[in-house]
């Protein structure tokens, strides 16, 4: 699994936190600042991660992807953390006294300009959801042990997943898992938080099974 990260994630850090689909931004660019909650639970015996897929909206150019909750900050925003708490509420409807944070990786930078920094936080479950729906179609969960199974992530053209895109640069997609497909920033922050955790810079608590 290591091997496979590495070879996927670059050591420089220009572009680890750049997916390989996008053009260079300029070092001068003003980056708009977000925040999105990477969200775990302990389900079953197994850490999942929590997603969710977007709503359907035509002027918005992720919408109907496989996402993780978050958006931009805002003035009041104390924080990337406050922001990510925040709209975590806001979207799936749990309060931030329902998530225990133990951490962030580095930022990720988007195509539209945004810096988005993934914060990683433990919520309790079960807890029950309450979906945006203007927002929000779908919450899911993932097995943190299928994420991380090689043979379940690739490197494909972006222009096989996204019709509106002729770019055929490769990007990370994962296979298909409860009729979604994980693919594109969410899979690029998804393999980074794994990495994070392979070099000991997140840690998650023990559970009893």
């Amino acid at each position: 699994m290591h091997d496979k990260l590495t070879q996927l994630i670059p050591h420089n850090d220009a572009a680890l936190h750049h997916d390989s689909d996008l053009p260079v931004i300029n070092p001068g660019t003003n980056l708009r600042q977000a925040a999105v909650l990477i969200p775990l639970v302990h389900y079953n015996h197994h850490w999942q991660v929590l997603f969710i897929r977007r709503a359907h909206n035509e002027r918005d150019r992720h919408s109907g992807q496989v996402a993780f909750p978050g958006g931009r900050l805002e003035t009041f925003d104390a924080s990337h953390e406050a922001a990510a708490l925040r709209e975590t509420h806001e979207e799936i409807g749990v309060a931030a006294n329902h998530i225990k944070l133990v951490g962030r990786i580095g930022p990720y930078m988007t195509i539209s300009h945004y810096q988005v920094t993934p914060v990683i936080g433990i919520m309790s479950w079960p807890t029950p959801l309450k979906l945006q729906s203007s927002e929000v179609a779908r919450a899911f969960l993932i097995p943190l042990s299928w994420l991380r199974d090689q043979q379940n992530f690739t490197m494909r053209a972006r222009s096989e997943l996204d019709a509106k895109s002729a770019q055929r640069h490769p990007i990370i997609v994962y296979n298909e898992f409860d009729g979604e497909t994980l693919w594109g920033a969410s899979a690029r922050m998804t393999l980074n938080f794994l990495k994070a955790l392979d070099d000991g810079n997140i840690a998650l608590p023990l559970h009893e099974s």
